[in-house]
């Protein structure tokens, strides 16, 4: 659950504010005074001129009671979760307060929310007591990823007579993250996997030799047995070997976001599958103990909270992975023509395992997609048909210069990639155990080791 910032008291208004608030029964009264004041002051009647002052005065009271009263009213909003998975609900709660002295008129609220996350919800709230409080809720779901600002909180008051009404926004304002959908992979092992888990984890040796020890200063609690008397002579303080430290696994998830190469658009399209399908990934290799990288076509990478420029998975994955997600939600399509930014940075070092979500390839970007395999200890592609993703009821689509899906996947597999086509209807875990069974991976059991 997250909790939404508080809304606080509603801005402030002048008066001049709260006289445009004048409702139509407000204003009829506060005429008929005037015109009974003028009529008895040509007419010479006293008693008309009271009843003048008396219709004048009662929208005015109400006016200024109204303008006095209005700022005692607190609000808040509570979002429950705040950060949903797309076509996912989420629930949000308002609480409203009158903190004075006197009871409210009726109340009425509007929260203001995007167009795609419904229509503008309306409470109506009758007479709140000195001291009380009342909540209401509503639901928000979205089809589609983004940040949807929810705000800010309107409320209308009324006098009890129903001559004025005030529309006053609260200032504070929240945000609704709708990320991609995660489905769960299934426990099999890509090729070049092996080495990220358990007994499999390769080590990097803390001391390859007498003359090649790396050691660090004496920490409480650290064994006497591990003391470097050489270190400890040369450095003058209380020296110790370094352990063997395991080398995390690491995984880059290349996602292909160029706008020419993800025909369609909406929920339902090849973009938005491919996006799910790395957000599914990403969350997959953390929760398997993955140094995890998030990589697009432009170069750019997520750089982790350290700044390492990848993801820790294992203990706080459920963490990055929110990070991740969060990152995925706002993502857009590219205006770039090709792969060679990605591909520079691809080139920079060994990626280990290279998960990539490739659109539509021409035969040059299909070569630049194939030299990404020479730094990368596997390689798994998952190519989106786009064909097959805007071809209509009984039409074929085919774009300029496209490679047929067929030629793509068998580029890419004379480089070494394990590369799989993507059509509507594909699940990613379906997929996800035919590229392992193509590799020849063996499965996982729930502990992870085979």
């Amino acid at each position: 659950m997250s909790d939404g910032g508080s809304e606080g008291a509603p801005e402030r208004d002048g008066l001049r504010t709260a006289l445009a608030g004048l409702t139509t029964r407000g204003r009829s009264f506060l005429a008929a005074g005037v015109a009974a004041a003028v009529c008895s002051y040509l007419l010479g009647q006293a008693d008309l001129l009271r009843v003048g002052l008396l219709l004048a005065a009662l929208p005015l009271v109400c006016v200024l009671v109204l303008h006095r009263t209005r700022y005692r009213v607190a609000g808040s909003r509570t979002l429950v979760p705040a950060r949903v998975a797309a076509a996912t609900e989420s629930r949000v709660r308002l609480r409203m307060e009158n903190v004075s002295r006197l009871p409210t008129g009726v109340l009425m609220l509007q929260d203001r929310v995007p167009y795609v996350l419904g229509p503008r919800p309306r409470f109506i709230l009758d007479r709140v007591e000195a001291g009380g409080r009342r909540e209401v809720s509503y639901r928000v779901r979205s089809d589609l990823r983004g940040r949807y600002p929810l705000g800010p909180l309107q409320l209308r008051l009324s006098d009890p007579f129903g001559m004025c009404e005030l529309t006053r926004s609260f200032s504070a304002s929240d945000t609704l993250t709708v990320v991609p959908r995660v489905e769960p992979l299934p426990a099999v092992r890509q090729v070049g996997e092996a080495a990220g888990y358990g007994e499999g984890r390769q080590h990097s040796p803390a001391l390859a030799g007498e003359d090649d020890v790396i050691p660090r200063g004496y920490r409480h609690g650290d064994d006497l047995r591990r003391v470097h008397w050489r270190s400890t002579a040369r450095y003058g303080e209380l020296m110790v070997r370094r352990e063997e430290q395991p080398q995390k696994a690491r995984c880059t998830v290349l996602l292909d976001t160029r706008e020419d190469a993800h025909p369609g658009s909406g929920p339902d399209s090849a973009f938005e599958w491919a996006v799910a399908g790395a957000a599914s990934t990403a969350v997959h290799l953390l929760e398997r103990g993955f140094s995890v990288r998030l990589l697009t076509d432009t170069g750019s990478s997520v750089p982790g909270p350290d700044g390492a420029g990848s993801f820790a998975g294992g203990t706080g994955s459920a963490d990055a992975a929110g990070l991740l997600l969060d990152t995925l939600a706002v993502v857009e399509r590219s205006e770039e023509h090709g792969l060679s930014a990605a591909y520079d940075v691809l080139r920079g070092g060994n990626e280990g395992l290279l998960i990539a979500f490739f659109g539509d390839l021409d035969e040059e970007q299909a070569v630049v997609a194939g030299r990404m395999r020479q730094r990368s200890g596997a390689a798994v592609a998952f190519v989106l048909d786009g064909d097959a993703w805007t071809r209509g009821p009984g039409g074929i689509r085919f774009s300029d210069g496209q490679v047929p899906v067929a030629e793509r996947l068998q580029l890419l597999r004379k480089a070494g990639w394990t590369a799989l086509p993507v059509t509507p209807g594909d699940t990613l875990p379906a997929l996800w155990r035919a590229a392992a069974e193509r590799t020849g991976a063996p499965e996982t059991v729930a502990g992870g080791r085979s």
